[in-house]
């Protein structure tokens, strides 16, 4: 792959979606050859899959369902979208891959993590990030700042996310060349900034 992959994470409210979006913007004004996506979505079926997923009235979506349906999501996004644009040599920034997958239906809902990461290989067709930034925040700040309209997973218990953030924490530190935890405290642009240089290296 001649482009680079750069993905955020994080919890619920860690500002991840801002994070990405700034990175995209700063990127596109020196002149880079990037692309912004999030996930699951970003393209016609993965959008639809979307839906479904965040749906509060899907409450009795089984955890086997839900994760399943995450990798589907995936797999089309990176069929028509991912694989061509690093091809082509572009910089592609997505809002979460599969670490996503490992923290909330790993870590979170307690499927088999091995399982995940097979799955994983097979729908991502083996293409890995980069970088990744997880966006580190205290669990119930971050859900404060969701908002009323909580989406099905927002709406999940505070034990629930907790489990969630210890798996992006994990995750971490089995890859910490590759992943780097952000205080998502700070203000924007100082966390910008830290994001900045860890992205200069690799371009």
């Amino acid at each position: 792959m001649k482009g680079k992959f750069i993905t955020f994470e994080g919890s619920e409210g860690s500002g991840k979606s801002t994070q990405a979006r700034l990175l995209y913007q700063h990127l596109k004004a020196k002149g880079k050859n990037v692309l912004f996506i999030r996930e699951p979505g970003g393209v016609k079926i993965s959008e639809v899959i979307r839906e479904v997923l965040l749906d509060v009235h899907n409450d009795n979506m089984t955890k086997e369902c839900e994760t399943l349906l995450y990798m589907a999501a995936r797999s089309q996004l990176v069929y028509e979208v991912i694989a061509p644009a690093l091809k082509a040599g572009k910089i592609v920034i997505c809002d979460r891959f599969l670490d996503s997958t490992v923290a909330y239906q790993g870590y979170g809902n307690g499927v088999d993590i091995k399982f995940i990461e097979q799955l994983g290989q097979f729908v991502t067709d083996g293409i890995k990030p980069n970088l990744t930034f997880i966006m580190d925040l205290n669990t119930a700040h971050g859900l404060s700042r969701t908002g009323k309209n909580k989406d099905r997973i927002e709406q999940r218990a505070v034990s629930y996310h907790n489990r969630v953030r210890k798996g992006y924490l994990a995750i971490a530190r089995q890859e910490p060349d590759r992943v780097k935890v952000i205080d998502a405290r700070g203000r924007r642009m100082e966390i910008q900034d830290k994001i900045l240089g860890f992205v200069d290296t690799i371009l």
